[in-house]
């Protein structure tokens, strides 16, 4: 499970094999064999020991800003696997290996795009020719990736306004579905402008963090990517890798709109947008974790889609190094 601290001033300390947790409100403890994860996203206090046997028991600390977005976390300093695999990284990149390894991944993004909103279709008759021809232009972006072939370099321009086209397609669809209160015109970050995009920008960063600890746990080096490309202290690999799991966050926000558990009063106003407060990061977590822990048929196997994430990034480590056990993940 992930232990989420979002109470302002709370207190994070260790007791025995417990992590202890102090509030205003409440105290309670958690044996660390049952936490994966610990996300901070307020001001909290948290002690040594607290950190230490986090450490001792790979589970990472996370600290998140008002927008979801991860700006630090605590892990340990080993490699999670081989150092070939970092090498082959970088080898792969310069070749068509690369890109089909891209191409993977976006044509993933778009399928699930693509199959989410066939299944809002079924419940949506209504809507049924409107999500239909969204669905047609969405199913041409996918035939588009057909003609690209070489290095991802040569490339990346081009697949990226693919990809983008595709991405418009597909949020003008999502705002189209929403209850007229709540439409929105695109992706905003940063401020998101629009409660939609404040639940998507902070279910992502949830996501963000996950990657990033499958690709370490991996062995992969979340800083060398292939769509992305490499800058200093971005981590490129994780902005790859989270398009496959996107629509997961997707899905979440969409049926919180739709079961009607989005209530003006889980926002506040900030300046040229607004941002979840408190009450809002409690239903989108509690709503994403359920979701998370929920499990699928995956590859031939019943899976929890939170273990998806460590499973595809072993079979990626284990394909770079030439082993094709995909047993191992």
């Amino acid at each position: 499970m992930q232990l989420v601290i979002n109470t302002y001033g709370s207190y994070l300390q260790k007791n025995g094999d417990c992590f202890k947790v102090k509030t205003d409100e409440k105290v309670f403890e958690i044996s660390c064999k049952k936490v994966a994860s610990i996300l901070i996203s307020t001001a909290a206090y948290i002690t040594t020991d607290a950190i230490k046997m986090a450490t001792e028991n790979n589970i990472d600390i996370v600290f998140m800003d008002e927008h979801g977005d991860p700006y630090g976390r605590v892990w340990h300093s080993k490699l999670g696997s081989t150092t070939l695999i970092r090498r082959r990284q970088l080898e792969i990149a310069e070749t068509e290996e690369g890109l089909n390894l891209a191409l993977e991944w976006v044509r993933t993004k778009v399928e699930n795009q693509i199959g989410l909103l066939a299944r809002l279709r079924q419940t949506r008759p209504h809507k049924s020719a409107e999500i239909t021809s969204y669905i047609g232009k969405l199913e041409n972006v996918m035939a588009s990736f057909a003609s690209l072939s070489g290095t991802i370099d040569e490339n990346r321009a081009t697949l990226m306004g693919i990809e983008g086209s595709g991405g418009r397609t597909y949020f003008e669809a999502l705002s189209s579905l929403m209850p007229d209160r709540f439409r929105f015109n695109g992706r905003s970050r940063n401020p998101a402008r629009d409660e939609f995009n404040a639940l998507l920008n902070y279910s992502y960063g949830v996501l963000y963090s996950r990657v990033e600890k499958a690709c370490i746990v991996a062995g992969l080096d979340p800083y060398v990517g292939f769509i992305h490309t490499d800058h200093y202290n971005k981590k490129s690999l994780v902005f790859d890798l989270i398009e496959n799991y996107r629509i997961w966050a997707d899905e979440t926000v969409v049926n919180l709109f739709a079961g009607r558990k989005v209530k003006g009063e889980h926002f506040d106003q900030i300046p040229n947008g607004v941002t979840l407060n408190k009450e809002g990061k409690a239903v989108l977590l509690t709503a994403f974790n359920e979701y998370l822990d929920e499990s699928v048929r995956y590859r031939g196997r019943n899976i929890k889609r939170d273990n998806i994430m460590q499973f595809d990034c072993h079979r990626i480590a284990n394909s770079l190094i030439g082993n094709t056990d995909e047993t191992d993940g």
